[in-house]
């Protein structure tokens, strides 16, 4: 199939087997196996009706390409439950709180992300279908199941996305080393897309002209940049500390 996805590893298969086990279309698991995560997800899958082949381990190596995939191998198919944007925004019950990564290609950094979004409760992580990394088994494998619960929607057109931000009232903020303020001086909207370009070159211009406000991350060492996994963590756990205050304070 053409939208069938590979994805490996205990996190991966069973957050999948959670939270949308039809669109997993099937299984294979290492023959001989008897340790309790195996059979969790052994019965779990035979709950939700997921065919099941067994394999030695030579054939799980070779379906994901050697990657580290403990003994549970899935294929899945992508194009169902596609999510719009506009699917997120229009069903939410508190103000938006949004990720946009801009140029990032690396499947590693982009499952990071991910997860980290998962652990702060942003609602989708946006990033433009060009010049950057797909959903893939290894970004499914890093992110810990996030890829499964956390929408991430690609877009044609990155500019015309945060213009349609912005009429819903959502305040684009991007991270920059010369913003005009620093993330811990700034009052982060509550209706806010934090905007994260690649570790080496940033957001591109037409992103950072769109973006209301320019924020740094102030940095008391010695190294220049963050990995964009840790800036977002940074920028988006300040959002969440702040939003947290603002509510029990109402």
């Amino acid at each position: 199939m053409a939208n069938q996805r590979l994805i490996y590893g205990f996190h991966a298969v069973n957050a999948r087997l959670w939270q949308n086990p039809k669109s997993l279309t099937e299984l294979y698991i290492q023959e001989g196996r008897q340790d309790a995560r195996t059979r969790d997800v052994l019965e779990k899958a035979t709950a939700e009706g997921v065919r099941v082949h067994f394999a030695d381990a030579a054939r799980l190596n070779s379906l994901c390409k050697n990657a580290r995939h403990q003994g549970v191998v899935g294929f899945i198919d992508a194009s169902r439950h596609h999510v719009h944007l506009e699917d997120v925004l229009e069903n939410l019950n508190e103000p938006p709180f949004l990720l946009v990564l801009d140029g990032i290609t690396d499947p590693h950094n982009l499952g990071a992300c991910l997860r980290v979004a998962d652990a702060m409760g942003v609602h989708a992580v946006i990033a433009p279908k060009d010049k950057s990394a797909g959903l893939n088994a290894t970004v499914s494998k890093v992110a810990c199941g996030a890829a499964e619960t956390v929408p991430y929607i690609t877009v044609t057109n990155l500019a015309r996305t945060l213009r349609e931000l912005k009429e819903y009232g959502i305040w684009i903020v991007g991270t920059d080393m010369g913003g005009e303020a620093d993330l811990y001086h700034y009052s982060v909207p509550d209706s806010v897309a934090w905007v994260m370009g690649s570790e080496g070159e940033g957001m591109r211009r037409l992103t950072r002209e769109h973006c209301d406000a320019l924020v740094s991350i102030p940095m008391l060492g010695m190294v220049e940049s963050l990995n964009v996994s840790v800036s977002a963590g940074m920028v988006l756990s300040e959002s969440r500390r702040q939003r947290t205050l603002r509510q029990e304070q109402q």
